[in-house]
């Protein structure tokens, strides 16, 4: 009877959407802060959560980006390459967006045992430093949590598995889809580590903290308008020669709404694939290019991972030159495309970025936990983004070939 209860227990809390279990966490923390701020073994579930994030990140990192790039398929046409570049591009300019957003609006997180640090003394030593972390042992790399060199060796094996036999392709791809799912049941906790880090974060700097959070979350929100609307404006008007809104505005309320609720890339795949039969695309490229761009395709991520390790940085007294910013603008653009189809992906792969500066992985796992507790709102929009501008890029790639061909185009 006991047992049958707590499965119906379980299942109830599985069966609840995660935002909202993880504002009922959050509210938990805030009222027993406040009420019981002497109760500090409440904090370990925090201590918790983030250790576990901090245990699975570099392994994820490493089978998400081999698989990646070992299951890419070679031989797609021309209209294609165009798919890709605009991605890419697309998702440098979000990097690069975030960058300037952070500059004109410095902002500061709290964290435990946050220390100042020294800045790296201009590029050339960021770029010694990312050389030799690239190049370390790369059972080391995934032991220490030294995410340049995780990603380097991730990208040279998934390259070199390209070649590999079908039965070792879809062992690597089992592999991913298994850590994928433990970091599944991980953040399914979310909502008790929330608790703890909230708890953590009033009973020590009192309820203004949600001040910070929310300007950390106007700024991720601010620069990802701004690259829905402004940029991919910019690239989508260049591109066709045609104002580019009527498109833009499509795409972002029948796919960008709807990504914005089930906060995943890969759910909301059929829904962009239904939008791209409704403006008349050509099958054989969007059945491709559509699941692809939800791998690659990652300005919202980009923009997550650059915000938020600038924080950390300005946090811990790290000033950041225009080079390093590039550096970490293309660094931002890599990590973003090995980020997870599960909620809250992307800030996974904040240390990545983080250890650009030396940011150690004690502090950026932090970093990830404030993430968590703003990703309520950032994840929804993030995917939002990153959706929406799949359909909107595919069907820039298709008829900018329509344009030329002289035919009318569907806006």
């Amino acid at each position: 009877m006991e047992t049958s209860s707590l499965k119906r227990i379980a299942n109830k809390y599985t069966q609840t959407s995660l935002i909202l279990r993880i504002l009922i966490g959050m509210a938990i923390g805030v009222v027993l802060a406040l009420t019981v701020p002497e109760f500090t073994g409440i904090k370990i579930l925090g201590d918790l959560f983030v250790g576990a994030l901090k245990a699975i990140a570099p392994l994820l990192v490493c089978l998400l980006i081999m698989s990646s790039l070992a299951q890419t398929k070679e031989g797609h046409n021309g209209n294609m390459k165009t798919v890709v570049i605009l991605y890419m591009f697309s998702t440098v300019m979000g990097a690069i967006v975030a960058v300037a957003g952070s500059f004109l609006f410095p902002l500061k997180i709290t964290l435990a045992d946050a220390v100042q640090q020294e800045a790296p003394k201009g590029v050339v030593e960021v770029l010694e430093n990312l050389l030799l972390k690239i190049v370390a042992n790369p059972i080391d790399a995934l032991v220490n949590a030294n995410y340049l060199g995780v990603l380097a060796w991730a990208v040279i094996l998934g390259i070199a598995l390209k070649k590999a036999t079908p039965g070792t392709k879809q062992m690597l791809s089992d592999a991913s889809d298994a850590v994928s799912q433990a970091v599944r049941w991980i953040i399914n906790l979310a909502p008790f580590g929330i608790l703890g880090l909230v708890f953590n974060a009033v009973s020590t700097s009192g309820i203004q903290i949600f001040t910070q959070y929310g300007k950390l979350i106007l700024l991720l929100v601010g620069c990802m308008l701004f690259q829905e609307f402004i940029t991919n404006g910019i690239i989508v008007g260049f591109c066709l020669k045609k104002n580019p809104y009527p498109l833009i505005s499509r795409c972002a309320r029948e796919s960008g709404l709807t990504a914005f609720f089930t906060r995943s890339s890969a759910a909301n795949i059929p829904v962009n694939m239904e939008l791209c039969e409704k403006m008349g695309l050509d099958k054989d490229n969007y059945s491709v290019s559509i699941p692809l761009g939800s791998t690659i395709n990652m300005d919202g991520a980009a923009i997550t991972i650059t915000v938020m390790t600038l924080a950390a940085a300005y946090t811990l007294g790290i000033s950041v030159s225009i080079p390093t910013a590039i550096v970490l603008s293309i660094l931002a653009t890599l990590s973003a495309c090995g980020a997870s189809g599960i909620a809250g992906g992307s800030l996974l792969l904040i240390p990545v970025a983080c250890s650009l500066f030396g940011i150690s992985n004690d502090i950026a796992m932090q970093v990830v936990g404030v993430g968590f507790i703003i990703g309520v709102i950032q994840d929804s929009c993030e995917t939002a983004l990153n959706s929406s501008s799949d359909v909107l890029l595919t069907a820039t790639a298709e008829f900018m070939q329509w344009r030329k061909a002289g035919k009318e185009l569907p806006f």
